[in-house]
């Protein structure tokens, strides 16, 4: 492989590993990045490497319509909240509820071994965000007294 940040055969070589096409797109333009105000659905998470996701969530009549994410991760963590949320939109809320690590790691077209947990991270957090959407639905008046919401 040439340089690092080079492209061969549709991957470009870092210094972490071997990153496709893919990755380094959604890392340049990440895809649905920034909070949602009145979102249906949110979840934080902090990972094992320390990185924080958040993902937001709008859902009507059972289908995800929006989603977005942020998170002060690294490129790989950016890449994957952007794959996740991408993958979550349009789906009904069953659907992304089983969003998978392998699922987000295929999209991506694979991450390097020691970057894996970056997928691992983005699929909790969407899996969080729709269990929040699921325990609010029928209650949303909840969500203003847990994020002090009333004055």
């Amino acid at each position: 492989m040439g340089e690092p940040g080079t492209y061969e055969g549709g991957k470009a070589e870092s210094a972490d590993g071997t990153y496709s096409a893919t990755v380094l797109d959604n890392i340049r333009e990440p895809r649905n990045a920034g909070s949602m105000a009145n979102a249906d659905g949110h979840a934080m998470i902090t990972g094992p490497c320390g990185d924080t996701m958040s993902v937001w969530l709008r859902v009507r009549d059972g289908l995800i319509t929006d989603a977005s994410f942020w998170t002060d991760g690294c490129g790989t963590t950016i890449a994957a909240g952007s794959m996740a949320t991408e993958l979550a939109r349009g789906r009904k809320v069953a659907q992304a509820l089983s969003t998978s690590q392998q699922e987000i790691l295929d999209a991506l077209e694979g991450l390097p071994e020691d970057r894996v947990h970056c997928a691992l991270l983005a699929a909790n957090t969407l899996r969080a965000a729709v269990r929040d959407y699921l325990n609010h639905r029928n209650e949303p008046w909840k969500r203003a007294y847990r994020k002090g919401g009333l004055s």
